[in-house]
């Protein structure tokens, strides 16, 4: 299971950052040790997380499950490159707020790329070239303009977030190409798309889940969002290793004051 209903786009709140970012750290913690600095509100947010399990237990993971069953590895790859593909029109608005121009650049080069060559996107032909920048949503560009992070919240049906974050999901969503679509049923039938195969990436990767899933999942989220956010310049991503030791990560006292 996973806490929440994953979009990959809709911003990056709602989708790599939320989703990918979600199951891929660690951090092992129980309930009944002491509060944690960055969630004051945890009698709420576990509220919400257990809501949210509910929901993908009954509905959105089955989805996935029969998803998986029945669309060949090459479409699903195909699927997920479309809409990565689209984010990357966020990725260019972000990067030019930020005062990025390089990488809005790659941004707007890998989307005009791969919405030609690559087929709608269907194919990541720009990755083949090497060409590869920074996922930057509206979130990052709050940080970059000096608003600070505020308390880890857990939002009801998309999960993980931050004050910060929560107040750019409105930019993102009205960066996201398929919020424009008219057709109602086309919309909605490419959000729920875009719901089932971001579930169905996160299936093989919650055998990572370690102890207490509420605060593995928060602290994980947290560790992996705050690389997002500084550009990767507290080191090197800690959720890139395959060597990654899952069993003896602490992160207590990384989030401590």
């Amino acid at each position: 299971m996973t806490p929440f209903i994953p979009t990959r786009q809709a911003g990056r709140g709602l989708a790599a950052l939320c989703a990918l970012g979600l199951l891929t750290g660690c951090a092992t913690t129980g309930t009944g040790e002491r509060s944690h600095p960055d969630d004051p509100w945890e009698g709420f947010n576990r509220g919400v997380f257990a809501f949210n399990e509910t929901v993908d237990r009954y509905a959105v993971k089955p989805a996935a499950q029969g998803y998986r069953f029945v669309t060949p590895d090459p479409v699903e790859t195909g699927i997920g490159n479309f809409f990565s593909n689209l984010g990357e029109v966020s990725n260019a608005l972000n990067s030019l707020l930020q005062g990025k121009g390089a990488n809005a650049g790659i941004a707007s080069g890998r989307f005009l790329i791969n919405s030609t060559v690559g087929v709608l996107g269907l194919f990541d032909v720009a990755t083949r070239l090497d060409l590869v920048g920074r996922e930057e949503d509206f979130g990052q560009t709050l940080a970059t303009w000096g608003v600070g992070e505020g308390p880890y919240l857990v939002l009801p049906l998309l999960g993980p977030s931050t004050v910060r974050d929560t107040a750019g999901l409105p930019v993102d969503w009205y960066t996201d190409p398929v919020s424009h679509v008219e057709d109602d049923t086309v919309r909605y039938s490419l959000r729920g798309l875009e719901i089932v195969d971001t579930r169905a990436g996160l299936l093989d990767q919650e055998q990572l889940i370690r102890g207490d899933r509420y605060s593995f999942i928060r602290d994980s989220w947290l560790q992996r969002r705050r690389f997002e956010v500084n550009d990767g310049e507290l080191g090197e991503d800690p959720f890139a290793s395959d060597d990654f030791d899952l069993e003896g990560a602490d992160f207590d006292d990384a989030f401590a004051e």
